[in-house]
C-alpha cells in the first residue's frame, strides 16, 4: 500500500509506504490522475495500480481481491466499481426556456414497477484498477475493460457534509473492522476533567469550588450500565477537579472513580487483567496527553472536539458535542451502535431490489 501525500503527519501514520507528493500535483485543482502519473514515474516496477477512494468507507478486502483478479486472471486492462440504481432519469431544462423535460430511461406510458425493473449500472467511485499504460495515456484508451458490481449497502460515497451521518450509520453495520471479531465493549473508561466536565472550575462567593455536568451525560452512564457496559471515571494525578468533588460526581453518576492516577496505561492494563478483559473490550473517552496510549489501544476510543491533535490522531471517533455538554452522551450512543452492529449480519432485513 502506497500513500501519496505532502503532509508530514499523514506520512507518519498507518505504516504505509509513502511517496512525497510534489508541489505540481498538490494544488487544490490537482486531479487523482496527475498524482498517480507522478507516482508511476517514480515507481517504474509497478504494472497495475489499484486506486481506492478514501470517500468509500464500506469497501471490503474481498472486493479488492476479486477486482484485481479480473485483471491478473481474466485479462482485463481496466476495472471500475459500479452499483445498481433504480432511479428514473429525466432531462434537465431551464424554466425560462419553456421546454418540457423528457424521460431518459423510461417509457412513461409503460412505467415499470420498481421490483420488475433491473435498474441501471452506475459508476460509484469506490475504486479504479488499471494497467500502467492506461494511466500513462491519461485514460484515452481503456483497452479491454469491465465493471465490478458492488452491493448497494457497500456503496457509500461521502463527498459533502450531509453524507457523513448516513455514512457513519452504514459503516457501523456494513463496514469492515478487520478479521478479528469486534469487542462487546464491556467497560468504558471516561476521563473526568475535559470529558464528563468541561474542564472549568467555578468558585462561589463563599469560596466553594463547583463544576458543571450535563444531565444527558449522566443519563448516558446509566444507559450504558443497562446494556452491561461498566463505566469508570478516571482522573489523573494533576486533575483540576478536587478529589471530594470528583467523588460526589461519581456518586451522582452511580459509577466507580479512579482518582489520582499517575500513569494511566499501566493502571488500565492492571484493571483489565483483574477483570479478564482485552483491549478490544474497552471503550475509552479521553482528552489529554496521558490518555494518548490508551486511546491508541482501546477497541473503541473517542475524544471531545476540543482535544489536542495528539489525542485526536489515535482516536477512532471525534465527538461533535463539547466536553461537559453532551460529548459522553454522543460517545455512549456510538458505543451502543457498535455493540448492535457486532450482532447484525449483512443479510438481515435487506431488500436489495428496493435499496
Amino acid at each position: 500500500v502506497w500513500v501519496s501525500t505532502d503532509h508530514d503527519e499523514i506520512a507518519k501514520l498507518w505504516g504505509a509506504q509513502v511517496i512525497r507528493r510534489s508541489l505540481e500535483v498538490s494544488k487544490d485543482s490537482s486531479s487523482s490522475l496527475e498524482t498517480i502519473q507522478e507516482f508511476l514515474k517514480l515507481r517504474p516496477e509497478v504494472d497495475i495500480v489499484c486506486h481506492i477512494q478514501a470517500t468509500s468507507p464500506c469497501l471490503h478486502p474481498y472486493q479488492i481481491e476479486e477486482a484485481l483478479q479480473m485483471i491478473t486472471d481474466e485479462g482485463y486492462d481496466y476495472v471500475f466499481s459500479v452499483v445498481r440504481r433504480h432511479q428514473f432519469r429525466w432531462s434537465e431544462v431551464k424554466r425560462e426556456e419553456g421546454k418540457n423535460p423528457t424521460p431518459l430511461n423510461i417509457n412513461t406510458a409503460k412505467r415499470p414497477r420498481r421490483q420488475d425493473w433491473p435498474g441501471e449500472i452506475c459508476e460509484n467511485g469506490s475504486f479504479y484498477f488499471s494497467k500502467r499504460e492506461i494511466l500513462e495515456n491519461g485514460y484515452q484508451q481503456l483497452g479491454r475493460n469491465t465493471y465490478y458490481e458492488m452491493l448497494p449497502e457497500h456503496s457509500v460515497d461521502s463527498d459533502v457534509d450531509i453524507d457523513w451521518p448516513v455514512a457513519e450509520e452504514r459503516v457501523l453495520r456494513f463496514g469492515y473492522f478487520g478479521r478479528e471479531k469486534p469487542g462487546e465493549f464491556r467497560l468504558l473508561l471516561c476521563s473526568l476533567s475535559g470529558c464528563l466536565t468541561d474542564g472549568q472550575i467555578y468558585i462561589s462567593v463563599s469560596g466553594e469550588e463547583l463544576v458543571s455536568t450535563n444531565h444527558r451525560d449522566l443519563t448516558a452512564i446509566h444507559m450504558l450500565q443497562s446494556e452491561n457496559t461498566e463505566v469508570i471515571l478516571i482522573a489523573s494525578s494533576n486533575d483540576s477537579v478536587p478529589k471530594a468533588l470528583a467523588e460526589k460526581l461519581a456518586q451522582r453518576a452511580g459509577c466507580t472513580l479512579m482518582y489520582g492516577v499517575e500513569h494511566k496505561l499501566p493502571e488500565v492494563e492492571r484493571l483489565m487483567k483483574e477483570k479478564g478483559l482485552q483491549w478490544k473490550d474497552i471503550a475509552y473517552l479521553g482528552t489529554d496527553m496521558q490518555d494518548v496510549d490508551c486511546l491508541a489501544r482501546a477497541g473503541l476510543s473517542g475524544v471531545p472536539p476540543c482535544a489536542p491533535a495528539a489525542a485526536v490522531i489515535p482516536a477512532k471517533y471525534t465527538c461533535h458535542s463539547p466536553a461537559g455538554r453532551g460529548a459522553l452522551w454522543e460517545f455512549a450512543k456510538h458505543i451502543l451502535l457498535k455493540k448492535k452492529a457486532t450482532f447484525t449480519t449483512e443479510e438481515d432485513c435487506i431488500d436489495r431490489m428496493n435499496f
